[in-house]
């Protein structure tokens, strides 16, 4: 997954206005407490970031 992928699910999911907020505040477990933004900039894979916002939003299997 690139990182314009998960941008574009994320918009999709939470809006495009929201999508980047949510990414800035909402600290996530399975990222190591880290929010989205901060895992990112750490390095980790956009696909590994994707599944922790997966989880965190209860989305279906189907949108994994």
């Amino acid at each position: 997954m690139r990182h314009s992928e998960l941008w574009e699910r994320m918009d999709q999911h939470l809006g495009a206005g929201y999508a980047p907020v949510w990414a800035d505040q909402q600290v996530l477990s399975e990222l190591d407490g880290r929010t989205v933004s901060e895992a990112l900039d750490a390095g980790e894979a956009p696909k590994t970031v994707w599944r922790a916002v997966w989880e965190a939003l209860d989305l279906p299997q189907s949108e994994r």
